[in-house]
């Protein structure tokens, strides 16, 4: 059993950064690719960026290509997703994820085995 716990989420205006953390515990970080995902009322679940069990391989979904970064540090056992060029539309409740997977990263949430609680990222105009 994994728990994931997320941090770092507030509120910016556009054009800001913000960095989030998810923190792990319980199980071997290594053995899991780590993905971030959003949703905002009224939406679908959206994958973000994900990055795999060593930080070799990074996708991230379109809206966010070349504003978002995800990293991790399999020391700490945490996953960051640093945000940049931050829009309105970015606004939503931000979610790690961990899957048992050994290569590659999922973009499809069901493929992923443990959720965080989400943090709130609020981007006013």
């Amino acid at each position: 059993q994994v728990q994931l716990v997320e941090s770092g989420g507030g509120s910016v205006q556009a054009g800001g950064s913000l960095r989030l953390s998810c923190a792990a515990a319980g199980g071997t970080f290594t053995g899991y690719a780590m993905g971030w995902f959003r949703q905002a009322p009224g939406k679908e679940r959206e994958f973000v960026a994900g990055i795999s069990w060593n930080g070799a391989y990074t996708r991230f979904g379109d809206s966010v290509k070349g504003r978002f970064t995800i990293s991790r540090d399999n020391v700490r056992n945490t996953v960051y997703l640093q945000m940049n060029s931050l829009k309105p539309e970015d606004t939503a409740l931000y979610y790690c994820a961990a899957d048992r997977l050994w290569s590659g990263v999922h973009v499809t949430g069901d493929e992923y085995d443990y959720w965080g609680q989400g943090t709130q990222v609020t981007v006013s105009s």
